[in-house]
């Protein structure tokens, strides 16, 4: 370029030369040749004259020729003139000093081809050995000789090349110049189109001789663009003083520069070479960089080009040179944010750009950058990073003009990358990798009116970044409601933050929140203002309470609950799918959806392996005990429906196995439904404990008193694990037919049971009754006269039918009309169930068949009156024979047993009678000891019988050495005679009627 200026110059000195002697030459086709030779041969170009050449010497020495180019092969320039016109003075005949009045070139095309590296190297080379690069000293020496009142350039264009790129076109060029003496001004007045955008742009220099006695001379620069560059810079102006140095330097100082609407004050220095070097310092009391940050102006109505064509935006002006810059403000300014003391520097060396913001000082802190970058690519990439030890978040908000619901302080320590300068191509490439963290936060939740819940509060919390194409991890520990909440989320930013789908397309999450008493994940996707869709798992170890943590009520009934599925979930309702559902350890699975109404509106459809109505109620089981105590009360458990209230709910259930507490039936299919807090749940005929089971249960909580209403309708099923597993008796068998229909109120399992009322019909088909043989009692019943009964669960009166009706009041059951029909035996009977206490009272009168090995007809027992009590806890009744019934008629008693064959004329009645021999020891005894016993160890809980030592002798067998207990005749018979306490088995006292030798034995004995 430097030569083909100097080639300009050359054409410029010689056109005028020519204007001298070509109008004395004739011919015009010699004209043309010789003055392409000339000119040729003075510039080191090939120059030809293609057109007319028109020549005139009044009133000036002109020239016009049509139709030129010129070929500078080493420079790789080739240029098409239209038309070069010049004119010079008369004067300039016969004067040393050329007085140029004008060089007009009109529409010149000129291109550069740029050549491949090694070629330019060379070219280089061979510059370097002609000058400086700095055409300026070439200029003033040809001006001392000169005088140049006007050269002009109109319509002109250039074009650059490159095998590697596109080509590039300034157009429009307009240029002119005016050096009229080196002692006056020199100006230089442009404008030319790149692209969409024009330019325009001034330079003037008040006299080039100063410069040439290394004096300063006054320069001012103004440029403008349309449309500007860079938001805010419309327009540059820049004035001062500039020095030649010694070195052929430029250097300027005190000058003042004008950009948009920002003043700086300036010092530079200008170094011209093949490689020019720029230093420049600028200093201002304020910048406002709002401007800067404003949107593009407008471009003109010229369609834009393809987007397949256009050329992005790079920095490869800024590759000719090399530059060092240093900015320092005072004060800074950017919208409703102001700093001080902001340092800022940049080098440029070699085509690489480094820039460094070494302080801003902001009320929020300050922060530091560095960024690099090649300005010789074409697409050119920034490297550079971030940091700050901390912003205060709050003073930060205030600054940008904002309110946010946070506090703290924000640190940054991270690297950033991105390509091209336009902001779609920066938010496409950027990347980051480092920490962004907060320091003694606090968060305000917004909605929620109790201090103590609406803060959460952050030691520290930092999120972790690799890259953007990877998820940003944010880790820590909060604090709410004085509890740790350790939080652990990841989001893909580049996907989201920075594609701005927080609220359109959602952010994808992954979210894991540790607190005491509850547990949250999440992984999918959210959006604001408040939607998700994705896996969602929650769970707490009571819910109840972690509602009330949070000032929320109406679950009181439900403890432990976790959820596991995929959610679809909106500010006003929310579907479940693919879900598993535990509440107070009732788990489940299915899918359905949940409207947050007043009360919340429910639709679900449910597959259970056990569903346990008790369970889910949230009914819970009494502490396990060692071993129960005598007469200890069942537990007495809250019962509480209120959470029936707040829902109204369809949910489709699939059982295998549905009850309440340890009975139940399945597979089931129902549907419960939930309405104005009462519960609903029709149990279609299904398999049940080896039958089958019909039922309906109502559980109402709408009432400050739950209560439940439940009909039941039992066929063919299994007795004895049914009776187990409801109330924990043991001692019935047989095959079941029953129908109940119960109703009760009450706040506690305790009061609900002694509530209920109804009626209950039951049926025992072949079966037994467990703990005694009534047929045996009777078979061997001197034995139990004289040994004592005792309970054995192997033994059992089995039958063919056993039924009672009851009806229920105040939660005990009660019956009249107890049948029982079996081979040995028939009986009757009455007695009740108290439900609440979970207690029996039953007494069944047997008669037996006409023998004891079940043939002929059924004859009276009167006379022996050997009932059957059945009495005590659910769980471990006594069931033993009465044999008080026995003292009523003894006589008629010894008949009936010999009437049975049972060998009553084996016993020493004699000798129990008169005293003889052991007899005296019994009759002994029988004077006060025997009452003892029949009163205080009758019919033992452990032993369910007195031992025949027990009956006889009251305590243990007195030792050898101890006296036996003589008691007076008159006091031994009045004892005899005297009325006894009711035994714990329900003996009666015998009649007072004087009776006989017999009589009087069985009275003693059995008493």
């Amino acid at each position: 370029m430097r030569r083909f200026i100097l080639s300009l110059l050359g054409v410029a000195a010689l056109a005028i030369a020519a204007i001298a002697v070509l109008p004395s030459l004739i011919s015009s086709d010699w004209v043309r040749a010789e003055l392409g030779r000339q000119l040729s041969a003075a510039t080191g170009s090939s120059i030809a004259f293609n057109g007319p050449v028109n020549l005139s010497a009044f009133p000036y020495l002109a020239v016009v020729a049509e139709d030129v180019t010129l070929l500078a092969e080493a420079e790789g320039i080739t240029a098409e003139f239209a038309e070069v016109s010049g004119s010079v003075a008369l004067s300039s005949l016969w004067s040393d000093r050329l007085h140029i009045k004008q060089i007009a070139l009109d529409r010149p095309v000129i291109v550069l081809e740029e050549k491949a590296a090694d070629e330019a190297a060379s070219t280089a080379d061979r510059g370097n050995e002609t000058g400086s690069g700095d055409p300026l000293p070439a200029l003033v020496a040809f001006l001392e000789r000169s005088a140049i009142e006007s050269v002009s350039i109109t319509s002109g264009t250039f074009i650059r090349r490159s095998a590697e790129d596109h080509e590039e076109i300034v157009s429009d060029v307009e240029l002119t110049l005016s050096a009229p003496d080196v002692d006056d001004a020199f100006s230089l007045s442009a404008s030319a189109r790149v692209g969409e955008r024009s330019y325009q742009t001034s330079f003037t220099i008040s006299t080039l001789r100063s410069l040439l006695e290394r004096q300063p001379a006054d320069v001012t620069l103004t440029a403008e663009a349309d449309p500007a560059p860079a938001p805010g810079l419309t327009s540059f102006e820049a004035s001062g003083q500039v020095t030649l140095n010694a070195n052929g330097s430029y250097q300027i100082r005190g000058g003042e520069v004008e950009a948009g609407e920002q003043a700086f004050s300036l010092n530079a220095l200008f170094v011209p070479g093949e490689r020019a070097r720029f230093l420049v310092d600028l200093e201002a009391d304020r910048l406002d960089l709002t401007p800067f940050m404003d949107v593009a102006p407008e471009t003109s109505q010229t369609e834009a080009p393809a987007a397949d064509t256009a050329k992005p935006a790079n920095l490869q002006f800024l590759a000719g040179f090399d530059a060092d810059m240093s900015i320092n403000a005072a004060a800074l300014t950017l919208g409703e944010i102001s700093a001080s003391d902001v340092s800022f520097s940049a080098a440029l060396k070699d085509g690489e750009l480094a820039a460094e913001l070494g302080h801003i000082g902001t009320d929020a802190g300050s922060v530091a950058a560095k960024v690099s970058t090649d300005v010789t690519a074409d697409d050119p990439v920034f490297r550079g990073r971030l940091a700050s030890t901390g912003l205060d978040i709050a003073k930060l908000s205030v600054l940008a003009g904002q309110s946010v619901p946070l506090s703290g302080a924000l640190t940054i320590d991270a690297g950033f990358a991105f390509r091209g300068l336009d902001a779609e191509a920066i938010r496409k490439t950027v990347d980051l990798a480092g920490t962004i963290g907060l320091r003694d936060a606090a968060y305000t939740l917004p909605g929620i009116a109790d201090e103590t819940m609406r803060e959460v509060k952050a030691k520290k919390i930092t999120a972790r970044i690799e890259s953007l194409a990877k998820p940003v991890r944010v880790a820590g520990r909060l604090q709410w409601r004085n509890k740790p909440v350790d939080v652990d989320l990841q989001i893909p930013a580049a996907d989201t933050i920075l594609a701005g789908n927080l609220v359109a397309g959602g952010m994808p999450l992954k979210l894991q929140v540790a607190m005491p008493d509850a547990n949250l994940s999440l992984d999918g996707k959210a959006a604001l203002p408040g939607t998700y869709a994705g896996k969602l798992g929650f769970s707490t170890a009571d819910l109840s309470a972690f509602l009330a943590g949070l000032g929320q009520s109406g679950a009181e009934s439900i403890g432990p609950l976790a959820f596991n599925g995929h959610v679809d979930a909106g500010t006003t309702s929310v579907s479940f799918q693919k879900a598993t559902i535990s509440v107070n350890g009732v788990e489940g699975a299915g899918s359905g959806s949940v409207e947050f109404t007043t009360p919340l509106k429910i639709m679900t459809a449910l597959n259970f392996d056990e569903l346990d109505l008790a369970q889910l109620a949230g009914a819970q089981s009494p502490a396990p005990q060692a071993k129960a105590s005598k007469g200890a009360k069942p537990a007495d458990v809250p019962l509480d429906l209120s959470s029936l209230r707040s829902i109204d709910a369809t949910v489709q259930l699939n059982a295998k196995k549905l009850g309440y507490g340890k009975v139940f039936a399945g597979p089931v299919a129902t549907s419960l439904v939930v309405s104005d807090g009462v519960a609903s749940l029709t149990l279609p005929e299904s398999p049940f404990y080896g039958g089958h089971v019909v039922a309906s249960l109502k559980a109402d909580g709408s009432q400050p008193e739950p209560s439940i209403a439940l009909q039941v309708s039992i066929s063919g099923a299994s007795a004895a694990p049914l009776l187990t597993d409801m109330a924990g008796f043991k001692y019935l068998e047989g095959a079941l037919k029953a129908r109940f229909d119960v109703t009760g109120a009450g706040g506690t399992t305790r009061t609900l049971a002694k509530s209920l009322q109804g009626i209950a019909d039951v049926a025992f088909s072949d079966g037994a009754i467990r703990g005694i043989d009534i047929a045996d009692v009777y078979n061997n019943l001197v034995s139990l006269m004289t040994t004592g009964f005792k309970q054995d669960d192997s033994n059992a009166t089995t039958f063919t039918e056993l039924g009672a009706s009851f009806t229920i009041e105040g939660g005990v059951a009660r019956t009249e009309n107890i049948k029982l029909v079996g081979p040995l035996v028939r009986m009757s009977g009455n007695g009740a169930a108290d439900l609440a206490e979970r207690t029996l009272n039953f007494r069944l009168e047997p008669r037996l068949v006409a023998s004891l090995q079940g043939q002929g007809a059924e004859i009276s027992t009167d006379g022996i009156g050997v009932p059957v009590v059945v009495e005590g806890s659910f769980a471990a009744p006594r069931i033993y024979p009465d044999l008080s019934d026995l003292l009523k008629n003894p006589d008629a008693a010894l008949a009936k047993l010999k009437d049975f064959g049972l060998p009553i004329d084996k016993l020493p009645i004699g000798d129990l009678l008169n005293g003889d021999g052991a007899g005296a020891a019994v009759k002994d005894l029988l004077g006060g000891t025997l009452d003892k016993a029949l009163k205080d160890k009758a019919f033992k809980q452990e032993e369910q019988q007195l031992s025949i030592e027990e009956i006889i002798g009251g305590d243990p067998a007195p030792k050898p050495d101890e006296a036996a207990v003589e008691i007076p005749p008159n006091e031994e018979a009045a004892k005899a005679d005297a009325p006894t306490e009711l035994p714990a088995n329900g003996t009666k006292v015998p009649s007072e009627e004087a009776d006989g030798p017999v009589e009087g034995f069985f009275k003693q004995l059995l008493r």
